[in-house]
């Protein structure tokens, strides 16, 4: 019965009966002054506020039912003659309602009324009724229906306001005598779109459009639907002054003059994602973030550090030390930054992690045996490290499908608010994702590393992922120190382009020196230096892996990074 989503286009030419409490807020113990759900025509309801979309109790498309139908009762038909008078509760004048035909009536049950009369583009009427508690029904008909207010205007002039009620529509002409074209929506925020869209040629035929919707969030979200349906430059959003909602709310408060000082200040209408260079003077005067100094000095120096909102990937042969040197990193972030850190490593399960934690501290080998180490030392580090309460670790062994496992990702960023998120790896993260996406890997890596970056953009995480190389070219090794080039990222051309930093591990592993290996920077967008880096050595004892280059920073190869900003 219930079902989330937006309107489906059958219910296009369906119109807006009224407006009430929408069960499921209420439920939820939400308060949305009452008129959250539309009731549409044709049986059908939508909330604006919580996004339910309410089927027909008979409609043979209707999801399963919950215990009781969701049912439109009639809307109430009664005709009632009004009489145009002046409104002294909202301060409207009886002229200004006498242009509008708006007045006021009594019910068979004598309830009070306010009446809007509409007509169409055939010559036909109807009137829109509300109650003071906002109850809203109609009587006429209308086939082709205006804005309200629209049959007072000629089209071509310059400007047009349009109001998200018929009283703000009445407030706002008033305070500037009535003189210049307003027009209201006839269902208010909910049916804006499309009251816009059946008179669009009316609209677009003023050179400026003022939207003078709520303030609220129903009325902001309104505004910008409607103004994207304008030719562009055309519209323009209205901005009130806080604590007032509407035009009538601050008529009544005497801030005529400041309400037309904000029709006239109302500000162009931009798609979200573009902004004016001219507002960018606080951005431009921040001291850029800096980054964490790392024990990779050359590697820190040529990246300026390991950085939140960052996206950095590293990569080597299998078995060389990518994710040994992954957690060196984040080791330090952790216990020398105080960083939060999530960690998503896809072939350990979580006591290899606190084991790999743990031992970096004592520098021993914990997680071969307890030999040469005591209860009470392993207490110690374990309390210094995984006990600190900022580390969060995914308890999963192996592939999961994108959008589980996106969730944990950003669970972690948003959530448990981490500074640093590590995924190791990426090959088996796209491992057991959609195959429906013609089970290609690549198009399976684009996914997941385009939302990465989104992430990254959104939260301001750090995410320190891993990646597997291809196979190199016949009778070349990554295991006898190949060097690593930025094609040779295993997957899709989206490892090497949406990353800010690449960095590549290599080794020699059956040379003299086999526990000793080069960081190489691959890809560096931050700041642009690439090439060797440090020169690192593994420690079989302690598993650590540390860098032992002594040569200064002037000895770093530096080559451009054509993505820099060299």
């Amino acid at each position: 019965m219930l079902k989330k989503g937006l309107i489906t286009t059958t219910h296009e030419e369906s119109t807006v009966i009224r407006k009430q409490r929408c069960p499921v807020c209420t439920a939820q113990g939400g308060d949305y002054n009452g008129d959250n759900q539309v009731v549409y025509s044709d049986g059908h309801a939508y909330c604006f506020a919580c996004g339910t979309y309410f089927k027909r109790a008979d409609d043979p498309d209707s999801a399963e039912c919950a215990e009781e139908d969701w049912k439109i009762t009639e809307p109430n038909r009664e005709t009632i003659p009004g009489t145009i008078t002046a409104i002294p509760s909202r301060k409207l004048t009886a002229e200004t309602c006498k242009l509008y035909d708006y007045g006021c009536g009594t019910t068979a049950k004598g309830e009070a009324v306010q009446i809007a009369t509409y007509y169409d583009k055939n010559g036909g009427t109807a009137r829109h009724y509300r109650t003071r508690d906002k109850k809203f029904w109609w009587s006429g008909h209308l086939d082709e229906p205006k804005l309200y207010g629209q049959h007072l205007w000629r089209g071509g002039g310059r400007r047009l306001i349009i109001t998200e009620g018929e009283i703000d529509c009445l407030s706002i002409s008033q305070v500037q005598g009535n003189k210049w074209p307003v027009v209201s929506l006839p269902s208010g925020a909910a049916g804006a779109a499309k009251a816009i869209k059946d008179n669009l040629e009316f609209v677009e035929s003023f050179k400026e459009v003022i939207l003078a919707f709520d303030m609220d969030e129903p009325g902001r979200k309104a505004a910008n639907d409607a103004a994207a349906l304008i030719t562009p430059g055309k519209a323009y959003i209205i901005n009130l002054p806080h604590p007032y909602k509407d035009a009538n709310d601050m008529l009544k408060a005497g801030q005529t003059a400041a309400l037309v000082t904000a029709l006239w200040q109302a500000t162009p209408y931009r798609p979200d994602g573009i902004i004016n260079a001219q507002d960018l003077l606080e951005e431009v005067l921040r001291e850029p973030a800096q980054g964490f100094t790392i024990a990779f000095p050359k590697l820190s120096h040529a990246c300026r550090g390991v950085h939140r909102g960052k996206l950095l990937l590293l990569t080597a042969g299998s078995g060389i030390g990518k994710s040994t040197i992954a957690h060196e990193i984040t080791y330090e972030l952790l216990t020398k930054y105080n960083q939060t850190l999530g960690i998503l490593a896809l072939e350990e399960n979580p006591k290899r992690v606190a084991d790999r934690y743990v031992g970096i501290y004592l520098g021993k080998r914990v997680d071969l045996d307890h030999h040469d180490v005591t209860e009470e030392e392993l207490k110690e580090a374990y309390r210094n490290t995984l006990s600190t309460g900022r580390v969060w670790i995914y308890d999963h062994f192996g592939s999961q499908e994108a959008d589980i496992l996106m969730s944990k990702i950003r669970y972690m960023a948003v959530s448990l608010k981490c500074d640093f998120i590590l995924i190791d790896h990426i090959s088996i993260a796209i491992s057991g994702l959609d195959e429906t996406i013609s089970g290609d890997e690549r198009k399976l890596i684009d996914v997941l590393m385009t939302r990465l970056r989104s992430l990254v953009e959104e939260t301001g995480v750090g995410i320190i992922a891993i990646c597997h190389l291809k196979n190199p070219p016949q009778g070349k090794s990554y295991s006898k120190g190949l060097e690593v080039e930025l094609n040779a990222l295993r997957g899709s051309g989206t490892l090497s382009h949406i990353p800010d930093f690449v960095v590549a591990l290599e080794r020699d592993q059956q040379g003299e020196e086999p526990n000793k290996g080069r960081i190489r920077i691959l890809k560096n967008k931050h700041v642009g230096i690439t090439g060797l880096m440090d020169t690192v050595q593994f420690d079989a004892d302690t598993g650590r892996l540390k860098a032992v280059s002594d040569c200064p920073f002037t000895d770093v190869v530096n080559t451009t990074d054509p993505e820099g900003e060299f």
